[in-house]
């Protein structure tokens, strides 16, 4: 029975490397001399640290800039709010989310039942397998995935027969 797996991966290397290029380009900006503008990297945890929210907010720009010329889909980066740490700097966390959440599983279980294809969808941990009795019809359920859930960067794998 012909099957694919809907997940959400992130290509670690290409994250480090565009902080990495983002990092440089921060210390070597003439607006940014003197302050204390950074970006850390724990896993797939980034934090941004700025003097003032205008500068949190170009630092965040570089950053985007770097991870778009790297090839790393931006909808998978949840920014939380800024906060305040000694005196007038401002910290600003941002998870790489990967894997498929919870919500949007059963959001995608559900989409496969409510399209009346002939296929199943079912949850495996942190991705979503689809099985159908045809190729054409799981052909059918990426495309309306695709079309549906533009919020989540998603990716089709194991397409096997």
């Amino acid at each position: 029975m012909p099957s694919f797996d809907i997940v959400s991966e992130l290509d670690e290397v290409e994250l480090r490397n565009a902080v990495d290029q983002a990092t440089k380009e921060v210390g070597n900006r003439f607006d940014f001399k003197g302050s204390d503008a950074r970006i850390e990297q724990a896993g797939t945890v980034l934090t941004v640290f700025a003097d003032d929210e205008f500068k949190l907010g170009q630092v965040y720009d570089v950053l985007i800039a770097k991870l778009v010329k790297r090839g790393i889909d931006t909808r998978c980066l949840k920014r939380e709010t800024p906060e305040r740490i000694s005196g007038d700097h401002l910290k600003q966390t941002i998870t790489a989310r990967t894997g498929v959440e919870q919500e949007l599983a059963k959001r995608l279980v559900r989409l496969v039942k409510d399209s009346k294809l002939k296929a199943q969808a079912s949850i495996q941990g942190d991705a979503v397998r689809v099985s159908g009795a045809k190729r054409d019809t799981l052909q059918e359920v990426i495309a309306l995935v695709r079309k549906t859930i533009e919020e989540f960067p998603l990716q089709f794998q194991n397409f096997r027969d």
